[in-house]
């Protein structure tokens, strides 16, 4: 008897965080419009967000060929009209974005587990879809002030630069900095839980 494996993967973390996540994002996300996620991994949130804010226009991407397949597979599953097939994108690569506008980018978990030039290019890209007063919205765990903000964040920035020296937990100062270089201001600091933080940066 052969079976199929469905390629649709899950991420423990997204089903823990999804829920403070959303309850941010109905606060900063215009009521409708086109949401760009970057980085969608295994597209659970995508699908999350698509069902729970079924005015808005949800549109995954990923670098990654298996994390596109598990996010279509998840929408296969779900089959909202709000939530489009995923995208190939490097964050990396701004100039090569399949999208030309948006009305809001979201991104999560990502510029820690990437060299720091996909920070460079999410808000340099971000820069480019995005209208004046956008916002582009980042979760995960960050340094601020040059520290960190749990022993647990520590440990996981040492863990993250043994297996990559271009990886690590960004410092909140550096990122706002790259941010303003981009046009973006710091709209929002919202702490969450498991030492994470919401920050939404808006376009000038």
């Amino acid at each position: 008897m052969n079976s199929t494996v469905s390629p649709a993967r899950t991420a423990p973390a997204a089903a823990r965080n999804r829920e403070p996540i959303l309850a941010v994002l109905r606060e900063v996300l215009p009521a409708s419009g086109l949401v760009l996620e970057i980085a969608s991994g295994s597209g659970e949130h995508a699908m999350w967000f698509a069902e729970a804010l079924p005015s808005i226009t949800w549109q995954p991407s990923d670098g990654d060929d298996g994390a596109r397949a598990s996010i279509a597979a998840w929408r296969a599953k779900g089959k909202l009209p709000n939530l489009r097939e995923p995208v190939a994108l490097d964050a990396a690569a701004p100039g090569t974005w399949p999208i030309a506008r948006a009305d809001a980018v979201v991104c999560i978990n990502m510029i820690h587990i990437a060299p720091w030039a996909a920070a460079e290019g999410l808000f340099a890209g971000a820069s480019r879809v995005l209208p004046p007063g956008g916002v582009l919205f980042l979760y995960g765990p960050y340094r601020e002030g040059g520290r960190h903000t749990a022993p647990s964040n520590e440990a996981f920035d040492a863990d993250l630069r043994r297996r990559n020296p271009e990886w690590g937990v960004r410092d909140l100062d550096d990122v706002t900095a790259l941010a303003a270089r981009c046009g973006f201001t710091l709209a929002r600091r919202v702490a969450m839980p498991a030492n994470n933080l919401s920050v939404v940066f808006a376009k000038g």
